[in-house]
């Protein structure tokens, strides 16, 4: 039996958008936002906020969401979904869905679960747009991708990759949704930070680094990620006709 569960890592902590979970945007906390998305998805078990603050625990709570309380001191966002999955009852997948995308599409959710439950062999998944070769293509905020002809992830970068804009190989943008086999995940979390994670500063990475697989679903399903203030009051206009 497969037993997947979206988990949504959160932190009230934030260098450019301190307490971003629970920014309102529409009337609800960002984080809200997303994890009524989740639980719009036919293929997850459970869905869990992961947070270390009392704050968003309380908040989530109040919305209905089921909450992980996790330690104060993980490095990243899988770190701590880590955490919060090895206190879950026997999750066989986890998809880290991040606590910022408000616009996470239901079904791309639902295509990653669908990923790693018709192949047992399938350590982590992710997901991928495709790319137009403009300012998007040389902003390090946006993650490049490059893929082999299987669909699996050759390299990730901030750079622009592949270097030649212009030639025929298809340019992609990673899109920061992870769906991962949970004994993998626990595996991820004891390797340790890896040369090009740092580099590129990208965890995935390390992933690559150590042998592993990352199969990449094309997808068209638009998301918008909120890093600043400015970010969600773009994202308040989107919403606005859903939330009249």
């Amino acid at each position: 039996m497969k037993k997947i569960v979206g988990i949504i890592p959160a932190r009230y902590g934030s260098s450019r958008f301190p307490g971003k979970p629970l920014h309102r945007i529409g009337g609800k906390p960002l984080v809200q936002h997303v994890w009524e998305r989740c639980v719009e998805a036919a293929e997850l078990s459970a869905v869990v906020v992961a947070t270390d603050d009392e704050r968003i625990a309380e908040a989530a709570r109040g919305f209905g969401a089921e909450v992980a309380i996790t330690r104060g001191d993980h490095p990243s966002g899988t770190d701590r979904i880590a955490e919060a999955a090895g206190a879950l009852e026997d999750p066989t997948h986890v998809i880290n869905i991040q606590g910022d995308e408000p616009l996470i599409a239901p079904r791309l959710i639902d295509a990653l679960a669908a990923a790693l439950a018709g192949d047992p062999d399938l350590e982590m998944v992710t997901a991928a747009t495709p790319l137009d070769p403009g300012p998007d293509f040389l902003d390090p905020n946006i993650v490049k991708v490059v893929l082999a002809r299987d669909g699996h992830a050759l390299y990730f970068s901030r750079s622009p990759i592949p270097n030649d804009a212009s030639a025929s190989a298809p340019l992609f943008r990673h899109k920061g949704i992870y769906g991962y086999r949970a004994d993998f995940l626990q595996q991820f979390v004891r390797w340790r930070p890896s040369p090009l994670e740092r580099a590129e500063r990208l965890e995935q990475l390390r992933a690559l680094e150590n042998g592993a697989r990352i199969r990449v679903l094309i997808t068209d399903e638009p998301s918008i990620g909120v890093d600043t203030p400015e970010q969600a009051a773009y994202v308040e206009k989107l919403l606005a006709p859903a939330s009249a």
